[in-house]
């Protein structure tokens, strides 16, 4: 069965990157970046700061949805709370592991210790995806923004650059002498999973970040290079 959504051909190509759909009256609020709102104050409304350009899908305007796509033109879908943070992200993605996520799949996003963190994936196997409603008004405009992120942006700065992401519920893509590697924070039994990128066979599972650094990236360690790997995507 196949568990990717039947959309229109209209909506197929509204998700097109670059492209802009204007159906009359089916448009979402603006995607925000580093600016205002006339009469709203500061687009980061506390003292949590992106630092990464893609971590400023997580603000925005009260009720609207930011679209994004990551690096390997995947849409992402997050939508903003009352308080100009996010709440939930949808992905339509299954991040390399099509027994652990569905495509789209949800994450509820909270926040705790000022960062955003993401609950365990909603998954829609049975192929009833809910809509992901947002506020909408009439003449503004739809688009969707192409990942700004480098790799130097993405590249784990340290052991706890790591360690946070998991803590933070991330989601992380990485390339190591040639092979592709998926790492999920809440996969198998609710434990960081490590597998090999289409091959969930290849699952390993483990109950900390620290034994998850023990993981074996080929004949590396991934404690002793997870500074020099070329991290591709990651959620956070």
């Amino acid at each position: 069965m196949s568990y990717e959504r039947n959309y229109k051909a209209e909506d197929l190509d509204a998700f097109k990157i670059g492209e802009t759909y204007r159906p009359e009256c089916d448009t979402i609020g603006p995607y925000l970046i580093g600016g205002t709102y006339k009469g709203g104050g500061s687009a980061y409304g506390g003292k949590w700061k992106p630092s990464k350009p893609d971590d400023e899908r997580f603000l925005g305007e009260p009720g609207s949805i930011n679209r994004t796509a990551d690096r390997n033109g995947d849409l992402r879908e997050t939508k903003i709370g009352a308080d100009g943070r996010a709440v939930k992200e949808r992905h339509y993605s299954n991040h390399g592991n099509p027994k652990q996520h569905s495509i789209p799949h949800d994450h509820n996003i909270v926040w705790e210790g000022n960062r955003p963190n993401w609950g365990k994936a909603e998954n829609y196997w049975g192929g009833d995806i809910p809509d992901f409603k947002s506020y909408w008004r009439c003449g503004m405009p739809y688009r969707i923004l192409k990942s700004k992120n480098s790799l130097e942006d993405n590249r784990f700065k340290s052991i706890s650059d790591f360690k946070w992401c998991m803590k933070c519920g991330g989601e992380v893509e990485i390339e190591w002498n040639g092979i592709h590697y998926g790492i999920i924070r809440y996969g198998t039994d609710d434990k960081i999973t490590i597998y090999v990128w289409n091959c969930p066979e290849t699952e390993c599972c483990f109950n900390t970040a620290d034994d998850a650094l023990e993981y074996m990236v080929g004949s590396d360690r991934l404690r002793d290079v997870i500074t020099q790997v070329t991290v591709l995507d990651r959620s956070i």
